[in-house]
């Protein structure tokens, strides 16, 4: 039993600071929208950080009650029906915030993200215990989809459907497909008690590190396309300085996994998510300071 309150719990649940690792999204498309409208910009960038992904996080602790760590959490107090409510009152505020400080559009968007979200986790549809169907709402929706709902969020327009939007749309997608199987890599057998079979467990510990390099690997293809299509050749080559320290650590864990597989570690994973998330968080800051210095 936790030492702290139960709100102190429940605030701890939210994992509000690991909304960080899924920031770099809004931060590209800040930098690559053409008119920004800052109100509005701002209001999405709270609502989506502060309510919606925190939300989320709290409703999947609610519902997978962990005992072990997550993401975010090495030691994760148990849950209680107080941060089930907490996560109703933080979506329903997040929609009505939407709604009023930026547009219906882009309060929809919010609305059938949150409900792909509880798909994931919850008992009655549990896309969770899926490998490829859970994959692929999670690849889709903090990927593409999130880019085209913080560009509408930033812009208040939707995103045009033009081919090298379609290539960052892509590039964002494969990116959370090669990080996400390595969340999931440290808790295979958590999740294969729990009856989850993620595409982390079916792949295997070296098979996770293999599939992951492949999607990065594909993603650094649309991310080219994408930059040389906009004529911005040289913001892809600094994408790719940016990644070299994300680059660098992936490899040495590989080989640290290879020669044992104890290395596949929640502490890790933390580490690998840090870097990836910082390096990817800078880039795209300094991609938005050349926009309006430059």
């Amino acid at each position: 039993m936790s030492i702290l309150s139960p709100h102190t719990d429940t605030i701890r649940l939210l994992r509000i600071p690991f909304s960080v690792f899924l920031m770099p999204v809004f931060l590209l498309a800040v930098s690559q929208a053409g008119s920004i409208d800052i109100y509005s910009a701002l209001w999405s960038f709270l609502i989506i950080h502060l309510l919606v992904y925190p939300a989320s996080n709290g409703y999947n602790s609610y519902i997978d009650k962990d005992e072990t760590s997550i993401g975010g959490l090495e030691k994760p107090p148990m849950p209680t029906i107080r941060l089930f409510y907490t996560t109703l009152a933080m979506d329903t505020a997040a929609i009505i915030l939407a709604l009023a400080a930026v547009n219906a559009f882009f309060a929809l968007c919010l609305l059938l993200y949150i409900l792909a979200s509880r798909a994931y986790s919850s008992r009655q549809v549990r896309l969770k215990k899926y490998p490829v169907g859970g994959f692929l709402v999670v690849v889709i929706f903090q990927g593409a989809f999130t880019y085209y709902m913080s560009y509408l969020g930033i812009t208040r327009n939707p995103l045009p459907l033009t081919a090298s939007n379609w290539y960052i749309l892509l590039a964002c997608s494969f990116q959370i497909a090669g990080a996400y199987p390595l969340t999931q890599v440290y808790q295979h057998k958590e999740d294969a008690a729990s009856g989850d079979f993620t595409i982390s467990y079916r792949l295997g510990y070296r098979g996770t590190f293999a599939f992951t390099g492949l999607m990065f690997g594909i993603c650094t293809v649309f991310y080219y396309l994408y930059f040389t299509s906009v004529n911005q050749l040289n913001h892809f080559i600094m994408l790719q300085l940016f990644f070299l320290p994300v680059v660098v650590y992936f490899l040495s864990w590989f080989g640290k996994v290879l020669k044992d597989t104890a290395a596949a570690n929640f502490k890790n994973t933390m580490r690998m998510n840090m870097i990836a998330s910082t390096c990817t968080s800078a880039c795209f800051i300094f991609f938005i300071f050349l926009k309006y210095t430059l």
